[in-house]
């Protein structure tokens, strides 16, 4: 290496094990004279193998851990069914209110956090509490999934690497929702999904740098986890089919209730959550131990509700159930998610909600199987737009929704019912609860945490809002120029050197349209009228300081 490469290395502070294995990729891009770019890049597969890795042993643990108490606990031994989830969330709540605490909360929103107010930085001891909580959490029976918390693991693994890694500040920022998508996108086995509800919901941002690196990250991801836990998708999906034409009326229906009850649902959590913050301190305690001895009672009549319920969707997706027991699994899994969620215990919500919607879907499916005059699928394929309806009306994330359901049902039949279902529940669930649920539970938290979906629905002023428009068009002259559909902050940084700029049209850049000043701007931001006192006070100011400066 020569004095140069030498100079510019990096000087490792990391721990030996460490070095050992990331080193090399610290070394190489300046070998070679690789970007910041391409070095991000490939800091982005690294993340998205160990976040795989990380994603392995953590459906393990809960696998392990499910097998030794719910699986010991069948047969004559059911009633013991109570202890397991109530001694469960005990200790899962005990780890994260003692030991971890920057493990507490919703996965998602900690990852916002991480971004929005502490530059990107993830405690590695998060990592730690949530695998442990989670596992603990989710194999004993509770109510509540584990992509959440792979989430927030992948935002720590990615957070981690970029401290050895000695990343600058404003790449830090983009390296949480790097590891976000490989976590997320390893634990729902779906890598596009992965990487479009971390850029839909966490980071809002679709630059070309930070999309390439969350897919590397993601695929990565995935690819890792598939080679330890097979090829398998999360379920067997059976073959969609659209028998007839009128059957888009029932998904726009399916639509119409999964927005009402994600409204429901969003408002029931935000009403528990606030109740239960007012409790005594002690009670923070005893909250997820009661509301697993809850999960459990309900688990006596129906265990298909405990845990995060993989097998029960897989045996409805092949019809062993039928349409009122499905409506009885997805109320009994509303109530039991709804209590353990707002008790406190540490879990994540997209598995629940993957349950009830696709329960509720499948109701709905087989009383119109049933009912419907016309040819009607069978429930599954009305399972299949109840799990991306239900999550469209609850995360607000219409665009994941649609392509999580395109993902784990590989049919391109199902992409016009699933859309027409999922906007329309999207639109209702907008409707009648306006807020979103990660912004609901920021708020509870008393947090302020910006949303996607307000960031979608924010209109920039542009320059033709605020231009002044000739009634006839003149040739252009030389010199700074701007077009009509250009951001109005842009037209600032040229307005401190001009005093006025020519808008030209794209479609005939030497044809002058209108003119926009200074005073434009304050009027189209609504700060006209108040120029002239801030005029008259920044005169009062300047004729002050001369006085001082001549005594």
């Amino acid at each position: 290496m020569s004095a140069r490469q030498n100079a510019r290395a990096p000087t490792w502070t990391g721990p030996t094990w460490a070095r050992r294995i990331l080193w090399p990729a610290q070394i190489w891009p300046a070998q070679i004279g690789l970007s910041e770019a391409q070095r991000f890049l490939l800091l982005a597969l690294f993340i998205g193998i160990f976040s795989g890795l990380l994603v392995v042993c953590f459906h393990i643990a809960i696998s392990w851990i499910s097998w030794t108490t719910l699986g010991a606990l069948s047969g004559p031994f059911r009633f013991a069914r109570l202890l397991s989830p109530a001694l469960g969330a005990l200790a899962a709540g005990f780890l994260v209110l003692r030991v971890f605490p920057k493990a507490k909360g919703s996965g998602v929103n900690n990852t916002k956090a991480a971004i929005y107010t502490s530059n990107g930085y993830v405690p590695s001891s998060t990592i730690i509490g949530k695998f442990l909580a989670c596992s603990i959490a989710i194999g004993t029976g509770n109510s509540l999934g584990p992509e959440d918390p792979a989430l927030q693991m992948g935002a720590g693994v990615a957070s981690r690497l970029g401290r050895l890694f000695q990343l600058e500040r404003s790449t830090m920022r983009l390296i949480a929702p790097v590891g976000a998508a490989a976590g997320l996108a390893a634990a729902f086995n779906t890598p596009i999904s992965g990487v479009l509800f971390v850029m839909e919901e966490v980071l809002a941002d679709w630059s070309a740098t930070t999309v390439g690196s969350i897919v590397l990250a993601a695929v990565s991801a995935v690819v890792t986890m598939r080679a330890f836990l097979g090829n398998a998708p999360l379920f067997r999906i059976p073959t969609f089919e659209l028998t007839h034409a009128s059957e888009l009326l029932l998904y726009a229906a399916i639509g119409v209730v999964g927005g009402l009850i994600s409204a429901l649902f969003i408002a029931a959590v935000e009403a528990l959550e606030t109740r239960l913050e007012k409790l005594p301190h002690w009670t923070i305690y005893a909250l997820p131990a009661t509301g697993g001895f809850l999960t459990g009672l309900v688990g006596l009549w129906f265990p298909e509700v405990m845990g995060a319920g993989y097998d029960a969707i897989n045996s409805a997706l092949h019809g062993q159930f039928t349409w009122s027991i499905l409506l009885y699994l997805a109320i009994a899994k509303l109530i039991v998610t709804l209590i353990c969620f707002s008790a406190g215990t540490p879990g994540g919500m997209f598995a629940p909600i993957l349950f009830i919607g696709g329960m509720f879907g499948g109701a709905f499916g087989g009383a119109a199987h049933r009912w419907w005059p016309f040819p009607a699928a069978s429930p599954e394929a009305y399972m299949l737009v109840g799990m991306g309806t239900f999550f469209a009306g609850v995360f607000r994330a219409p665009i994941t929704s649609i392509f999580l359901v395109f993902e784990l049902s590989a049919s391109y039949v199902i992409i016009l019912p699933v859309m027409i279902a999922n906007i329309t529940a999207y639109l209702l669930s907008r409707r009648l609860y306006a807020m979103p649920f990660y912004k609901m539970l920021a708020k509870v938290e008393g947090v302020a945490l910006p949303s996607a979906e307000e960031k979608r629905n924010f209109q920039p002023l542009r320059v033709e809002d605020a231009m002044h428009t000739l009634s006839s068009h003149v040739p252009a002259e030389g010199g700074m120029r701007l077009f009509p559909d250009e951001p109005l902050d842009a037209a600032l940084r040229l307005l401190a050197v001009r005093p006025r700029i020519q808008v030209v049209s794209r479609m005939n850049t030497e044809e002058v349209i209108g003119t926009l000043t200074l005073d434009d701007v304050h009027t189209a931001y609504g700060i006209a009228e108040n120029q002239d006192g801030a005029s008259a006070a920044s005169s009062e100011t300047s004729a002050r300081d001369v006085r001082l400066g001549g005594q």
